[in-house]
């Protein structure tokens, strides 16, 4: 069994050959079957160092050239994930890549779908590069948070330059064949059927009289790693990868090249790409890589359960949230019908929806013929009756849950039967809105995060009465739209909103005592989130959080401090972009945060109102007063149930909050600073502030005091 990126775990049938050697005339074929995406498992190294143990027998009086290619949807997709955690494996593909390289004829890598990381790198050990139209080749490891580290830093190079190596490397990114071919990193483009297209081109070689062409014995150009140039990469480095080590280490592993002899450049990469896997930033992202797969799968789901076919969808509601649902499902291909309570709202709705591909058009994203397309999927009606053939109905209104059960009373009475209905709420008890049906086993949570075109995750909330088939087909349903799917159960904010409050409640607090929005939200920022928590709520809506909080004002502490600086805001009419002011100004029309004297005039009035007397606070107390509330509502979310593993919190996060992913979400990061300091700043903020809000979650203190971790939790429930 393997696991990659790009392809689900899968078995190899008992009989099956995954390395095969026949000649073709002169040319011994390697062919490599490891479906269902060719990942370079220790089972296929060894498969082809027996294959060049072969060859080297049939050479020369049989065999007087190599081709190497793959069958199935693509050339090796990359190495094995799965070894990560094990030991280093770099010694293993140098010797097959040192192997493959000095074979003493012509070997060609004949390449088809995408070519990542170590396919990559098996393709540089051979003398010869051919591919098919179409063909993507890319080095990902950054985002494990290491670099290639089978050669491909000293290779690479003395094809096409230490500059256009770093840049591929930093971008993380495939390019096509054709950007390959322009160069130098692949010598043919092969049209046609590409199996008797390579052996031709090998053929051709032969009739020419062309030998081995070894990567490793060529020079790096001295033009391509000027000073100059490198300063540039590593400021690229440091602007793409803050706070990150990796990237810089990936410069200068690759600017060895020009300097260095190609065995000493081998040794120098091995050397810091080991470095690179032991640190916190690359355990992170390897983390997240089986942590989003992980959370695929429910425990108490029956493992027979079948998905109901959604072929067709509806949505209640044409908002900003409904009309990005819309496009959303039109780009998977799913036609979908969105109603709204009157013509005028579907019509500005449905403009607003027109008016998004226009930007996607403008910007390249997509073709003129596509959006018209996209736009042809969805169509919109204010009749009920007309969401009768919908397989998925999804509500999106505003928070107010009377409204949603006489939405799905509606609904109850319109879809037909086994049609899944779900509630977009982010908040509300999708159990009490269910119950507005008489079919609450279809019933269920979809919170979608917004722009809900753009942002990957998706909440699958299970109500008690949902059947094991929606949640199943939700699920799958995720994976069409390209979402990331958590599964939580019914809780207030479920995972990601709940430990949103006392994140955004500190931040509040924070700029009534005397800080700036600008000072909280650039701390956070430097640290790595994505964005500032109060430029997160001007971009959101501040109405939305006020409203939030007034219809759950049952739910919150008798604290008169609680989310004021919101409701001073939105009192004085400053509701965020859409209003052109909220904690910042903005320009009509524009998303850049300029500081406003006005919104910080009315923070300190509402501090003085509230006598909260103004105090300095370090970043570091910014960042733990933000970060640990978060953390410690994470452990909360664990013990009621409402998230399965500490992993499903960490990607909602990293996937919907914008938490850095090299930091591994907040419950990794948890771990990885040591639960015993977030329990004792916890504590310490409890002395200083009150027992109101700072009480460490009952699990956090068992582990911390017991010095534990989330890891050793998680081990002891399986």
């Amino acid at each position: 069994m393997t696991t990659a990126a790009g392809g689900a775990p899968q078995a190899r049938p008992a009989d099956a050959v995954p390395v095969a050697l026949r000649l073709v005339g002169q040319i011994a074929l390697i062919t490599v079957d490891n479906p269902p995406v060719n990942v370079i498992t220790s089972e296929i190294r060894a498969a082809l160092r027996g294959a060049l143990i072969e060859v080297r027998r049939l050479v020369p009086a049989k065999a007087r050239a190599v081709v190497l290619l793959c069958k199935g949807s693509t050339f090796f997709s990359g190495a094995d994930i799965g070894e990560f955690s094990g030991p280093p494996k770099e010694q293993e593909y140098r010797q097959l890549f040192g192997e493959l390289e000095q074979l003493p004829v012509p070997v060609v890598a004949a390449m088809h779908g995408t070519v990542m990381g170590g396919g990559v790198e098996v393709a540089l050990a051979c003398h010869y590069r051919v591919a098919a139209p179409g063909t993507r080749l890319g080095l990902p490891e950054l985002n494990f948070g290491i670099f290639a580290g089978g050669g491909g830093t000293q290779r690479l190079p003395r094809l096409i330059g230490v500059e256009h190596t770093v840049e591929l490397l930093l971008s993380a990114k495939p390019i096509d064949a054709a950007r390959a071919l322009e160069l130098g990193a692949i010598d043919a483009l092969i049209e046609g059927e590409l199996t008797s297209g390579a052996l031709h081109y090998a053929e051709m070689l032969l009739a020419s009289g062309k030998g081995p062409l070894r990567t490793c014995d060529r020079a790096v150009d001295p033009a391509t790693a000027s000073p100059q140039i490198l300063e540039r990469l590593r400021a690229d480095a440091r602007r793409l990868y803050p706070n990150r080590a990796s990237a810089l280490q990936a410069v200068e592993v690759v600017a060895s090249s020009a300097r260095l002899s190609f065995e000493a450049g081998l040794s120098y990469e091995t050397e810091q790409v080991n470095i690179a896997k032991r640190t916190i930033e690359s355990h992170a992202l390897v983390h997240l890589f089986f942590a989003e797969r992980e959370a695929r799968k429910v425990p108490d789901l029956p493992r027979d359960t079948r998905a109901r076919s959604i072929s067709k969808a509806a949505i209640v509601g044409s908002g900003t949230m409904g009309g990005g649902i819309a496009i959303c499902f039109a780009n998977a291909g799913i036609p979908v019908t969105v109603l709204d309570v009157s013509e005028q709202a579907l019509e500005r709705g449905l403009g607003t929806v027109a008016r998004s591909y226009d930007a996607m058009v403008s910007r390249g994203r997509i073709s003129p013929a596509e959006r018209t397309a996209r736009l042809a999927a969805i169509s919109g009606t204010t009749d009920y009756a007309q969401l009768r053939d919908a397989d998925l109905i999804v509500e999106a209104v505003y928070e107010d849950l009377a409204l949603k059960r006489r939405i799905f009373s509606r609904l109850d009475e319109a879809a037909k039967p086994g049609a899944i209905l779900a509630t977009n709420t982010s908040t509300l008890d999708v159990g009490a809105i269910a119950e507005a049906t008489r079919r609450p086993a279809d019933v269920l949570g979809l919170h979608f995060f917004s722009p809900a075109n753009v942002m990957p995750l998706l909440e699958v909330v299970r109500a008690p009465r949902t059947a094991p088939e929606v949640i199943q087909s939700s699920l799958e349903f995720a994976r069409r739209i390209r979402k990331t799917a958590v599964v939580a159960r019914v809780g207030y904010g479920f995972i990601g909103n709940r430990m949103l409050e006392g994140y955004g409640r500190e931040a509040e607090r924070l700029v009534l005592e005397g800080e700036t929005p600008r000072r909280v939200d650039t701390v956070l920022e430097n640290w790595g989130m994505a964005m500032g928590i109060l430029a997160v709520f001007d971009l959101a809506g501040i109405d939305v959080g006020v409203n939030v909080h007034k219809a759950n004002a049952e739910r919150y502490p008798p604290d008169p401090s609680y989310y004021q600086a919101d409701v001073a805001l939105h009192a004085a009419g400053r509701v965020g972009q859409k209003s052109a002011a909220g904690y910042y100004r903005y320009e009509a029309g524009g998303r850049t945060r300029l500081d406003d004297p006005a919104a910080i005039a009315i923070l300190r009035q509402t501090a003085q109102r509230l006598q909260i007397a103004p105090r300095e606070h370090s970043d570091q107390e910014i960042l733990e007063r933000c970060l640990y509330p978060l953390i410690n509502d994470g452990f909360r979310v664990l013990e009621e149930g409402v998230a399965i593993r500490p992993g499903d919190i960490d990607v909602v996060w990293t996937s919907g909050y914008g938490f850095p992913r090299y930091r591994g979400g907040p419950m990794f990061y948890a771990d990885s600073i040591g639960l015993r300091q977030v329990y004792d700043a916890i504590c310490r903020f409890r002395s200083e502030h009150g027992p109101m809000h700072w009480r460490p979650a009952a699990l956090l203190e068992r582990l911390a005091l017991a010095e534990q971790t989330l890891a050793n939790w998680e081990c002891s429930r399986d």
